[in-house]
């Protein structure tokens, strides 16, 4: 067998030589193929197919000639016809030795040896944390900021926020740096926060004037991250715009905001584009238009009275898509001032950030039900998907809301189109779907416009995904790779990053400090979600670039108050807001640090694979196997096909972190005397 790791790596992991095979991310040019697992399964083959070829040759041939066969490379050489017939059986011995035991060695490493780490992902691939400015700053009345609109619903209608408020969140605005500090001991490579717009502008109105407070604040959070070897990405609108625009016109109701937001963002632009390259506009339009105006539950708490007794003022059935179209024309103008900016139109990106569920039918055999799934996943991810991709709402939007639903004009479909560089995904649960067959036409909403109810359990009584006791989210880790692949197949396999990520538990004065810390539940669902994650990339062929856990830090979790928290830190509200690592920032570390990778240096790129290419091209190409160093090399490339073929055998995972080189393989063998003498070969 001539080179074959030549073989497997050009030909199935790369596509560069024949038969021309790879995934199509990593090759634009191949038609077909799986760099995830095709090169195993070849590489497995070749394997097999050499001691085939030995086997016919001992038995028909009996060594009759005077040539000598390697795994490496077939290489003909004069041998003492005394002398070849020892050597061959010795050779072949060894080797196949070294391939059975390994097989079995490698499964019995430790764990982490063996499960997903940095390298796992994409080159350049980011790893973050989220977070939005008035879950994390307070100094709500400090530097000139003035009031929010969730500042104004949490102080006028505590009753709907937990009796709690954002004054003091967990005091980011004077503790950032502390913060940040945390931030890179998890080796994380980002961080996503929100501009306070109230902080920044506090009219809301930049003719009125820039709060110079608010861009020192802003520009010494973004050096700091900087000066720590963290990106900052950063969100335009994370729900709190001011309230003095929600007195004097309305705010997302009224089409006047979208002039205003404008400006808002072409300052930021200006004052931190330098060094910001990652923009998101609108974080999570859905949520804003759904609780913010059809069930009042967040800010601006405004719905049908018939929907919410709680709501002072609003119409369920018109304001929803009334806001989202403003939300979608004021991310459409900050993309086109984004896209006029020197500072950022050179190197910068920006983007919308959405926040779909997976659906799966209530009954599978549900035509109903199977219908009622496209509905949800038109109305949750289409809705504003398709907009800023084509230009336009859905159709199945359009035919359920009717004339309800607000139009766009020819130009404003025009600036929509393509506005997003990448999409920003916020996934979280999963949710089974039934039709409804009635609703109340005297009563239109937006929940009802979808025809359709959400549940946790389908028609057989089975839950969608465990949840954490008395959590809000069950973990269904599977809807994220599907939702993924909804995105690929419907819309062309845009640029995606997971801008959020994480659960919950919940705070109820009935467990302690050293309880919460203990979060188990949490590592499994973020070691879940990064499986999935890594097959919708590696399998699928998904282009994810990145991925952000909310949060760093318990926070203020709007309606629920303080009450649920998602950190992967424990904030003692009760003890100066001291700051505790939970189990999961022990494992972020872990899973971070897998390669060995320092804050500030440029990823390793060197694997094993091309280590041994390397050696076998360049230094082999007289060896054979009896020589040591020739069998060095030999065994070398067995050893890498042969880890991950029998860790893929195991556990069934496409995982690739075995990071031992092939010339220190006795630190594998260990201690253990019986390999003493292989020790010595190689």
């Amino acid at each position: 067998m001539n080179e074959p790791l030549s073989v497997v790596q050009g030909g199935y992991g790369q596509g560069k030589t024949a038969p021309g095979r790879c995934s199509k991310f990593t090759n634009p040019k191949c038609t077909a193929g799986d760099g995830a697992t095709e090169p195993y399964i070849v590489g497995h083959n070749l394997i097999l197919s050499h001691g085939a070829a030995v086997e016919v040759y001992r038995e028909k041939y009996n060594f009759a000639t005077s040539t000598k066969l390697s795994f490496k490379e077939l290489h003909l050489s004069k041998i003492p016809k005394d002398k070849k017939q020892i050597k061959m059986k010795v050779h072949f011995f060894i080797l196949l030795l070294i391939v059975s035991w390994l097989s079995k060695k490698i499964t019995s490493l430790p764990p982490e040896s063996r499960v997903l780490g940095r390298r796992s992902f994409p080159h350049n691939f980011v790893f973050g944390t989220a977070a939005s400015a008035f879950q994390y700053e307070g100094a709500t009345s400090v530097g000139g900021k003035s009031p929010s609109i969730w500042d104004y619903f949490s102080h006028t209608f505590p009753e709907r926020t937990n009796m709690q408020n954002g004054d003091v969140a967990v005091d980011f605005y004077h503790r950032y740096k502390d913060d940040i500090k945390l931030m890179k001991e998890l080796n994380m490579d980002a961080f996503r926060f929100s501009i306070s717009w109230a902080r920044l502008i506090p009219s809301g109105k930049v003719k009125d004037g820039v709060n110079k407070e608010g861009v020192q604040f802003y520009n010494a959070l973004i050096d700091e991250l900087i000066a720590n070897g963290i990106q900052p990405s950063m969100s335009l609108y994370h729900w709190d715009h001011p309230q003095v625009l929600e007195d004097e016109y309305g705010g997302f109701l009224s089409p006047q905001i979208i002039e205003d937001f404008r400006d808002f963002s072409r300052v930021c632009f200006e004052e931190f584009g330098d060094r910001v390259k990652m923009w998101t506009t609108i974080n999570e339009p859905y949520i804003i238009t759904v609780a913010g105006y059809d069930t009042g539950n967040k800010a601006v708490g405004r719905c049908s009275k018939w929907v919410n007794s709680q709501c002072k003022a609003g119409d369920s059935a018109t304001e929803p898509y009334i806001a989202s179209h403003h939300l979608l024309l004021a991310h459409a103008a900050a993309v086109h001032e984004f896209r006029k900016c020197n500072k950022t139109s050179q190197d910068g990106q920006i983007g919308i950030v959405l926040s779909p569920l997976w659906f799966e039918p209530y009954d599978s055999t549900s035509l109903e039900d199977n219908e009622a799934v496209k509905r949800a996943l038109a109305i949750e991810l289409d809705w504003h998907l398709d907009p800023v991709i084509h230009g336009d709402y859905p159709e199945t939007l359009k035919k359920q809301v009717g004339k309800r639903l607000p139009s766009f004009t020819a130009e404003q479909s025009r600036m929509l189109k393509n506005s997003s560089d990448f999409v920003g995904v916020n996934y979280y649960t999963a949710r089974y779907i039934a039709h409804l067959p009635h609703v109340d036409p005297a009563r239109p909403r937006f929940k009802t416009d979808q025809q359709l109810e959400w549940r946790v359990t389908n028609h057989s009584n089975h839950q969608i995904g465990p949840e954490e006791d008395r959590g809000i989210l069950h973990s269904v880790p599977e809807g994220l790779r599907k939702v993924l692949n909804y995105i690929k197949d419907k819309y062309n396999n845009p640029t995606v990053y997971i801008k959020e990520n994480g659960i919950n538990d919940y705070e109820d004065g009935t467990k302690s400090r050293e309880d919460i810390l203990k979060d188990t539940f949490r590592i499994k669902y973020h070691e879940d979600h990064l499986e999935q994650l890594h097959k919708a990339i590696m399998e699928d062929g998904c282009d994810v670039r990145g991925y952000y856990a909310w949060s760093l830090l318990d926070n203020f979790e709007w309606e629920h108050g303080y009450s649920t928290r998602f950190g992967l830190y424990y904030v003692d509200y009760d003890n100066n807001l001291e700051r505790y690592p939970k189990d999961s920032v022990n494992w972020f570390k872990e899973f971070l640090s897998r390669v060995g990778i320092k804050s500030g240096q440029e990823r390793e790129e060197e694997q094993v694979w091309y280590v041994s290419r390397e050696r076998s091209s360049q230094e082999k190409n007289n060896k054979t196997l009896d020589d040591p160093e020739g069998f060095e090399a030999s065994v070398g490339t067995i050893m890498y096909l042969m880890t991950n073929t029998s860790r893929r055998k195991e556990e069934e995972r496409d995982r690739c972190t075995f990071d031992i080189p092939y010339t220190r393989l006795d630190l594998l063998l260990g201690s253990d005397s019986s390999f003493g003498p292989l020790k010595n070969i190689l």
